[in-house]
């Protein structure tokens, strides 16, 4: 154990020594001189590059599907999950005070969206291999 921490200590105590020091290096070769690239001179009558590709030739890719619409029970079981707290947000915010049944029924509301939609998730378990991409 004793010589690790002497190994170590001279390992310290060498690059305290030379921190600082110019490494070596070889004779520096001078680079070669390079000629300047002669400037490219444009004439008046020079046209000028015609385009790679033709711009009306490019990909217009298919309309986008419209987002998918819900059925109505779903829609307004997540809008009970995130309208609810929204609402709660905006009235505190507003420092309106609301009855204590609508309080309730602002609870339930969250609550009952939140029941229905895990009852009415899927109960098998998915494709292991099923990594959700479509092609």
């Amino acid at each position: 154990m004793q010589r690790d921490e002497d190994r170590d200590d001279a390992a310290w105590r060498a690059i305290v020594d030379n921190y600082g020091d110019r490494a070596e290096l070889g004779p520096e070769h001078p680079a070669a001189p390079t000629r300047p690239e002669p400037e490219p001179s444009w004439d008046d009558d020079h046209d000028e590059p015609e385009p790679l590709h033709d711009p009306d030739d490019a990909f217009v890719p298919p309309p986008t599907p419209p987002i998918p619409r819900p059925p109505n029970d779903r829609l307004l079981a997540w809008i009970g999950i995130f309208g609810t707290p929204v609402l709660v947000v905006v009235l505190v915010a507003l420092r309106i005070t609301i009855p204590g049944w609508a309080g309730l029924l602002l609870a339930v509301a969250f609550v009952g969206g939140f029941l229905y939609l895990v009852t009415r998730s899927p109960r098998s378990p998915r494709d292991p291999w099923d990594d959700g991409a479509r092609v």
